[in-house]
């Protein structure tokens, strides 16, 4: 790929978005589902985050394998 991250940078992302939604799932499991904005900041931005940089880094990597 000319243009982009290498695969390393790739397999770092994928790696690190699945140690962050780990980290999410710890924390819901620790301290509980959180109620009113806290909810959408841990769950939606934050676990949002970590599974949008999975499935891109993810397709990344697949896109590479098939050039």
């Amino acid at each position: 790929m000319k243009y982009g991250p290498s695969r390393g940078e790739l397999w770092f992302r994928l790696i690190a978005s699945v140690f962050g939604l780990g980290f999410v799932g710890v924390a819901i499991a620790l301290r509980g589902v959180p109620s009113g904005p806290a909810f959408f900041e841990l769950i939606l931005l934050g676990g949002g985050f970590f599974v949008a940089l999975g499935l891109f880094s993810a397709r990344g990597l697949l896109k590479t394998n098939r050039e």
